[in-house]
């Protein structure tokens, strides 16, 4: 069990090799980030996002780096149904077998107003983003995973998802959700399987998500996506072996 801290990690060369991971919301931001970090370190990275053009540019960029061959596999989260998800999982396990890694990173934002303001149809297409979706998504995913001589589970967080701040509606309490669903889901999988879920608290990151929840805000003052990476390619790795039910920040 290692005790490596997630955001002073410093990665050996080809530390994913051979490793399928899942990512979703792929096609920007910290997701596209991550997946061409992922596929750097050797992995074959599945992405997974609504926004074709954007995966195939991803998908491009991993191509031309000289990585494995990724997978675009594309779905939108608000509106995919169960079986959606089951299609998903059959089709990961015919095309690439057992499945190592998941990070849920897709997510919406939603409004930055009051509850009393908030408006219904918003707070559940952000419920459903960041939270059904992915108790769907991993609930799908947990056979294929299980054939893998270990896995990882990786769950975006939030600061606003460990202590409540006004106007920040779905989106903070959909946070809150996420962690207790990788806590619940951590301490079922201990023991009996060779999964570990944690989560990460990218922090205040120079994403689009973070350009429009705080507009006037410098973004060179930011951490750029890929100073961040460290502690996902530690928490997607083997070297978090025994690692779980925790929640990490990346910086």
């Amino acid at each position: 069990m290692s005790t490596e801290e997630p955001k002073s990690y410093q990665p050996p060369k080809q530390c994913l090799q051979d490793r399928v991971i899942l990512i979703t919301g792929a096609g920007s931001g910290i997701g596209r980030t991550a997946a061409l970090s992922c596929a750097a370190q050797g992995a074959t990275v599945i992405l997974l996002g609504r926004t074709v053009e954007k995966l195939e540019a991803v998908y491009d960029e991993i191509e031309q780096a000289g990585s494995p061959t990724p997978a675009i596999y594309p779905l939108c989260l608000e509106g995919a149904s169960e079986q959606d998800y089951q299609t998903l999982a059959t089709t990961v396990e015919q095309e690439f077998g057992p499945l190592h890694g998941l990070l849920h990173n897709a997510g919406l934002l939603g409004q930055r107003t009051t509850i009393a303001n908030y408006q219904a149809q918003i707070w559940q297409q952000v419920m459903q983003v960041n939270l059904n979706a992915q108790f769907l998504l991993t609930k799908s995913l947990l056979p294929v995973m299980k054939t893998a001589d270990d896995a990882a589970i990786l769950f975006t967080s939030s600061g606003v998802g460990r202590q409540g701040r006004p106007f920040w509606g779905a989106y903070a309490v959909s946070k809150f959700a996420t962690e207790g669903l990788a806590q619940v889901l951590a301490g079922e999988l201990d023991e009996v399987s060779n999964i570990r879920v944690n989560c990460l608290n990218p922090g205040a990151t120079r994403t689009p998500m973070r350009a429009v929840a705080y507009p006037a805000e410098d973004p060179g003052t930011l951490f750029s996506p890929e100073q961040i990476m460290p502690a996902y390619l530690y928490l997607l790795g083997p070297d978090s072996k025994g690692i779980s039910g925790q929640s990490f920040d990346a910086q």
